[in-house]
């Protein structure tokens, strides 16, 4: 070897220096970003550029090794031609002097696998790591309801000019380092070039997000959480597929070892060329003529960039045709300001961006917990806002005694319709479910309600849970748990659209719906008393009015002519009070019975009943009246006889059933009197009868 290999490797040594500085610069840059704004990507980049730490490091060591191996070799070849080599002292230890070269045979042998594993092992390891935590990550960031807080584009600005800084000097150095590397000597530099180039990659995907977030969704952004730690993996195995292939790859005697952390996905990035170069020769062989000598090959080579520019210019170009779909409308805004406040679905042509850009309110899809589970650009579709209590979830039983949602909201109700005492109102709390179904009918004034659509959710949310507890306050709980709920979720929508034209937000309510009114757990089971109580008090009402029906139509044959005697009736009754004329009194109570007779059943039964033992017994006295007459005339006129012949009747009467004994007054009888029909019984009442006739 010459002298000017020694300087060869001494420059690349002092390149490898600058290299682990600017890896180190440009990592710490990101890493302060990603702290400061606390988004989780920002830290995953600053690591995956600082695993390029230690590859410039590995360079330094590989290329000072080469750099004393080179002037330990200088130093021996001076040594031999000065002739001392030839003593008998020095001819057993040439060989031993060569530290150098045996440190750099050790590097080459053992270091730089186990340095390639190390890097591996970063790799996959903080990939791994980093990935693990993404689920949790995004589930912080959708709860976020305000963008200008969200971690994902925080210190925005900044972000953009780190990334844009890094992505410049990354560049630049691995174009440069990569430019060295085409050289067999310094060809270990290509490693330090890819990682170079994924710093920049890396600061130009950070800034791409952030510009795209800046004028449109976050999407980017997005990706780039899981995405880093996906570059790692992928880098990683990467790197150990080339470790095992160079495993087993047959080197010549002499060969330097390749580096398996050179990673041919970065490399192609820092030189395309050599890679188009590669891939050229291996058609050339695999198809047998010559490939690169084509019309097409030799213009994409001289023509590259310039194909690159023009295809960049037709995409900017592109970019001043919009199209809206059938569900969007939107408005065209030139450098912020307005210029066309509404078109709808369908081709437009605009300005290129970003002189004009095309506003389509975004629409944010949130999950029962809150979290956001779907983004879209939409107008006509129908939006929903929960305003009362979430709905609940599983696929369970839906009981007052479960668990509905993870927050539940409370609103106050009258307990009942028929008030209080003394004047005063019971209210109870209740939780209802109030989805409210809405469209956008004018981008212009949605748009202008807030600038971000979580902002513009919070404010129509607020004002239609406002107007919902305003107008539930004044309905009873019966109501809502009873047939009326749809009536009021319809009133409830027309209260919610006049709030909404007084703030000119530019919606239009299309439903309102009071889809579940529940209590609070814990006093479910009171509830449920009250309902019971009440259904039993509905039961016994409903048996009463089962009894009244039965009773009435058994007595006056139907309920209706019961109901007109019972008015008459209570008439007459006022009519009695109020010292009403008797000949006015004699017709009502002629109509009465009227009604009556028509009526039938029971009642007319007992008072035609009563009119037949009033005749009958009116008939009996007037009979015994006249009876009574007679005899008085009879006595008048023969007192004596009419005497006597009551006394024989009367003997005659008493002797009828008796038994008579007729003897001559010498004949002598005893009797024991046991015979009990002997004489007249006064006891018995046939015979009292008897007695009176």
């Amino acid at each position: 070897m010459s002298k000017a290999d020694y300087l060869s490797y001494r420059k690349a040594r002092n390149v490898s220096v600058l290299g682990i500085v600017l890896q180190t610069l440009m990592a710490v840059c990101v890493a302060i970003y990603g702290g400061l704004s606390g988004n989780n990507f920002g830290l995953s980049a600053a690591l995956l550029i600082a695993i390029g730490v230690p590859v410039w490091l590995f360079l330094i060591i590989v290329y000072d090794q080469h750099v004393r191996e080179r002037i330990e070799a200088i130093e021996a070849d001076q040594f031999e031609q000065s002739g001392a080599a030839g003593a008998s002292v020095f001819q057993d230890s040439a060989s031993e002097l060569r530290v150098a070269a045996k440190r750099l045979g050790v590097v080459n042998r053992f270091v730089m696998p186990a340095w390639s594993v190390v890097i591996i092992l970063l790799l996959v390891g903080v990939g791994l790591w980093r990935f693990s935590g993404v689920d949790t990550y995004m589930t912080a960031v959708s709860k976020v309801t305000d963008p200008a807080a969200s971690p994902l584009s925080r210190l925005a600005g900044w972000g953009t000019a780190v990334g844009l800084a890094v992505a410049f000097v990354g560049f630049i150095f691995a174009r440069f380092v990569s430019g060295m590397a085409k050289q067999p000597t310094w060809i270990y530099l290509r490693a330090g070039a890819a990682y170079a180039v994924c710093a920049a990659l890396s600061g130009l995907a950070i800034a791409i997000g952030l510009f795209v977030d800046k004028a449109g969704p976050d999407t980017v952004l997005r990706l780039l959480v899981p995405g880093f730690p996906i570059i790692m993996i992928y880098f990683g195995v990467e790197a150990f597929v080339s470790f095992l292939l160079e495993i087993y790859r047959p080197r010549r005697a002499g060969e330097a070892p390749r580096l398996a952390i050179d990673s041919l996905t970065l490399r192609f990035v820092a030189a395309p060329d050599r890679v188009v170069r590669s891939i050229g020769g291996a058609l050339d062989y695999q198809l047998g003529f010559n490939v690169q000598r084509g019309w097409l090959y030799q213009l994409l080579s001289r023509s590259f960039w310039r194909l690159v520019a023009m295809t960049a210019l037709i995409v900017w170009a592109l970019s001043a045709v919009v199209v809206l779909q059938p569900h969007q409308r939107g408005m065209v805004l030139r450098f912020g300001s307005i210029a066309r406040e509404d078109i709808g679905p369908g081709l437009h042509f605009k300005l290129p961006w970003p002189i004009e850009r095309v506003e389509i309110p975004e629409y944010l899809e949130r999950g029962t917990d809150g979290t956001v589970i779907a983004r879209s650009r939409t107008t006509t579709g129908a939006r929903v806002i929960n305003l009362g209590t979430p709905p609940p979830g599983g696929a369970g039983p839906i009981l007052w005694t479960n668990d509905h949602a993870t927050e539940e909201i409370y609103t106050v109700v009258q307990a009942s319709a028929r008030g209080g005492t003394e004047g005063k109102r019971d209210v109870a709390i209740v939780a209802a479910e109030i989805p409210m179904h809405f469209v956008v009918s004018s981008v212009d004034k949605f748009d202008r309600l807030a600038a971000s659509p979580d902002t513009r959710e919070q404010i129509l949310k607020a004002v239609g849970q406002r107007e919902a507890m305003r107008y539930l306050a004044g309905m009873a709980l019966e109501d809502l748990l009873g047939p009326r709920r749809v009536e009021i979720s319809e009133a409830l929508r027309i209260e919610i659209t006049d709030a909404f034209n007084a703030i000119d937000a530019g919606v239009e309510v299309v439903f309102v719906g009071i889809e579940g009114v529940h209590p609070p757990r814990k006093v479910a089971a009171n509830y449920e008393g009250v309902v019971k109580a009440e259904q039993r008090a509905q039961a016994r009402l409903d048996s009463a009015r089962a009894d009244a029906i039965q009773t009435l139509t058994q007595v006056v044959g139907g309920v209706d002519l019961a109901d007109s005697i019972a008015a008459a009736l209570l008439e007459l009754e006022g009519l009695r009070r109020s010292g009403t004329a008797v000949e006015t009194l004699v017709v009502k109570e002629a109509e009465i019975e009227a009604l009556l007779d028509r009526a039938g059943g029971s009642a007319a039964a007992s008072i035609h009943e009563a009119r037949a033992m009033r005749w009958t017994k009116h008939m009996a006295e007037r009979g015994r009246a006249a009876r009574y007459r007679g005899q008085s005339i009879a006595y008048a006129a023969a007192p004596a006889i009419y005497q006597a012949g009551l006394y024989f009747d009367a003997l005659k009467l008493a002797m009828q059933d008796a038994r008579t004994y007729i003897t001559s007054p010498d004949v002598v009888m005893r009797m024991q009197l046991e015979d009990k029909d002997t004489g007249v019984n006064v006891f018995d009442p046939k015979d009292s009868a008897d007695n009176e006739e």
